[in-house]
């Protein structure tokens, strides 16, 4: 019978139980409402959990934080007894905040499958209706018909390449931009351009560069990446299986290309057959649209792409002509049955209740910290807060200088004040938000607040 008939055993009569379950969690998260100091009752106890941890993995956390199991909305509570307004959510993946009832509601339904974990031999509903929503949402404006759901997103990245590889055989060759992010996997440090990633790792010598847009010299910067596109095509003919960008560059700086500038790179590449794949790892569901293919009107040539984070698990979308052969792409898990049920709520809420479009909670929230950014740098902070920027809930600002040193100072100084965010790029280095969609403009300003307060201090 169709999936949508399926009869699933359990649900109904626990959902009373479930429903009290998402209260008494709730009742604990009411007094969690602003920017809270750690408790000084709990500081040892908490250090030497801390300690613990730096002890088992071999180096202590960026940010000494161990989550206390609740939150409200853009507010977690830390194990230090501290509140902090979170404003990267573990780089990108708690897009509805922390403690939202839905998201908990989902998750819990989730977890009472018959097993914890599924996969592409034994999948259950959650596996499905993630699926299918994916493909709807990706086929809207694209030629994307499958979806291939996995754990994260190198992995999701590494099912990409080999699909664009086993279409395009013996072509190996992959074109990325410089500055670029892929993942952690071997292949995929392979692709991202950091030296600091790979180090004591080889050179496979595969993977060949173009410069990225320069909004700064938007004409020239599209010339040069063309230009080098072609000297590469020119000494390898033939040699290239696929074309992998990011839409914006998450490590690389929240710098982002417009349309204008990919169009001839995409034709040039589809002239010559090679696959065109979009890593939405990040991206997905932050542009104000679900995809940034869509943002930015690319859906026609897309063969391929990659999400992961707001997903709570990760998917390779792909078209019927990269449709792999069996066994190419396969592994134990696709996710947890709680994930899986979390991802596809998330994906229900952004959907309905008015997030996305251009008129949408998602674009209010962006230009909101744009113009707080912009105003704060021209009176109270004067040239303090540069070049604020991005695309939705994704966004940077470079404080001072852009130095590393200052830069870092700048987060752990903002981490102390109550603001949690995160670094990306480099020459220079940037302060990132990924910036939970159910923010109020008021925590918007309490956290614009601590931004100035930060900078004052430093300054």
């Amino acid at each position: 019978m169709p999936s949508s008939q399926i009869h699933f055993v359990g649900t109904e009569s626990l959902s009373s139980s479930i429903e009290q379950i998402v209260d008494q969690h709730l009742a604990g998260a009411e007094a969690i409402n602003g920017i809270r100091p750690p408790d000084p009752t709990i500081k040892e106890s908490n250090d030497k959990l801390l300690a613990e941890i730096a002890s088992l993995r071999g180096r202590p956390m960026f940010y000494p934080v161990l989550s206390s199991g609740i939150g409200r909305g853009p507010f977690a509570r830390l194990s230090d007894g501290s509140v902090k307004l979170d404003l990267i959510n573990g780089i990108g993946i708690h897009i509805m905040g922390h403690s939202h009832p839905e998201i908990i509601k989902a998750s819990i339904e989730g977890s009472l499958s018959d097993v914890v974990m599924q996969g592409h031999l034994y999948a259950g509903k959650e596996y499905v209706e993630l699926n299918r929503r994916l493909v709807r949402l990706a086929s809207q404006k694209s030629r994307l018909k499958h979806s291939w759901i996995t754990t994260c997103g190198s992995m999701a990245n590494e099912s990409a390449l080999k699909i664009a590889r086993q279409k395009h055989f013996p072509a190996k060759n992959i074109i990325a931009f410089e500055k670029a992010f892929a993942g952690r996997t071997i292949m995929m440090a392979e692709v991202t351009d950091n030296k600091d990633y790979k180090q004591g790792q080889p050179d496979y010598n595969e993977v060949f560069r173009l410069p990225f847009y320069d909004k700064k010299d938007p004409v020239r910067s599209t010339e040069k990446a063309l230009e080098t596109l072609k000297g590469h095509l020119d000494k390898g003919p033939n040699s290239f299986c696929t074309f992998v960008f990011e839409p914006m560059q998450g490590e690389g700086g929240y710098a982002f290309g417009t349309r204008e500038f990919f169009l001839p790179l995409l034709e040039t590449c589809k002239k010559n057959n090679i696959a065109i794949w979009l890593d939405e790892v990040q991206t997905f569901c932050r542009t104000g649209n679900f995809f940034a293919f869509e943002t930015l009107g690319l859906g026609d040539y897309v063969d391929i792409c990659t999400v992961a984070k707001t997903a709570q698990s990760a998917a390779t979308l792909f078209t019927d002509e990269y449709n792999p052969k069996p066994g190419l792409i396969a592994g134990t898990f696709a996710g947890s049955s709680a994930a899986l049920a979390a991802g596809n709520k998330l994906l229900d809420i952004l959907e309905t209740k008015g997030f996305m479009g251009s008129s949408g909670r998602v674009q209010e929230i962006h230009n909101r910290f744009v113009e707080g950014f912009n105003n704060l740098n021209e009176t109270t902070c004067e040239g303090m807060f540069n070049n604020a920027g991005g695309l939705g809930l994704m966004m940077a600002v470079t404080p001072f200088d852009g130095s590393k040193e200052k830069v870092n100072a700048f987060l752990k100084a903002l981490f102390e004040n109550g603001v949690m965010s995160f670094g990306c790029g480099r020459d220079p280095y940037r302060v990132r938000l990924l910036v939970p969609a159910i923010i109020q403009n008021s925590e918007i300003d309490l956290a614009l607040g601590v931004f100035e307060k930060t900078a004052q201090q430093l300054a």
